[in-house]
């Protein structure tokens, strides 16, 4: 993915928050900034993005998105559990719509066993309930290659989340729509019919 890329996938999550009153926070680690940076370098961002946390050591996470000692001991910086600590934190700190955050191991060193360099833990939070994780392993291309790809995915995190469950409630409300109708035109049939046998009676 290029720097393009990652510019018109910014641009459009800015463009649908904006339509829908969306605000956004950033949980950075190994990207260093660069997802607020890719948001915050489209003009006009400041109607959506609010703040950005680089929580590069894990007393920064613990201090200032409250992820907790013993997930971090347990579990280790790079993992589902601290990067969904990480951005519940941010979405509790910040006050906003929708959070993402990033942890992983961008390298070229840093790996340990079970966890090689290219992996990279994403989670994305809204104010709503919604949680999302994802798993990448981009594999050893790159100290730069992996954090712009990390950038790439945890926009399009963002941009899911900012479609909003409304995706799934729409079809729904049409289908309701049109049974509507149709119940009404039955329920008019049935009087008609009940109508006929009775005036020859009368």
């Amino acid at each position: 993915m290029s720097g393009s890329d990652a510019r018109a996938l910014a641009r459009s999550l800015l463009d649908l928050c904006r339509m829908r009153k969306l605000t956004i926070a950033t949980a950075e680690s190994c990207t260093g900034g660069l997802v607020a940076g890719a948001l915050t370098d489209i003009p006009g961002s400041s109607d959506v993005i609010d703040r950005g946390f680089i929580t590069y050591s894990n007393e920064a996470k613990r201090a200032m998105l409250g992820v907790n000692a013993t997930t971090l001991a347990t579990f280790g910086a790079v993992s589902k559990e601290t990067a969904t600590a990480m951005a519940v934190g941010a979405l509790e700190r910040a006050g906003v719509d929708l959070t993402v955050s990033i942890t992983g191991i961008a390298g070229p060193g840093g790996a340990v066993p079970g966890k090689p360099v290219g992996l990279v833990h994403f989670a994305a939070a809204a104010r709503d309930g919604r949680i999302v994780h994802r798993e990448c392993r981009f594999g050893a291309i790159g100290r730069s290659a992996v954090r712009q790809r990390s950038v790439v995915e945890a926009l399009r995190m963002l941009m899911e989340l900012a479609r909003g469950p409304q995706a799934a409630v729409k079809p729904r409300r049409e289908t309701a729509s049109r049974l509507r109708p149709r119940a009404a035109r039955t329920a008019r049939h049935r009087v008609v019919k009940r109508r006929g046998p009775r005036t020859p009676r009368v």
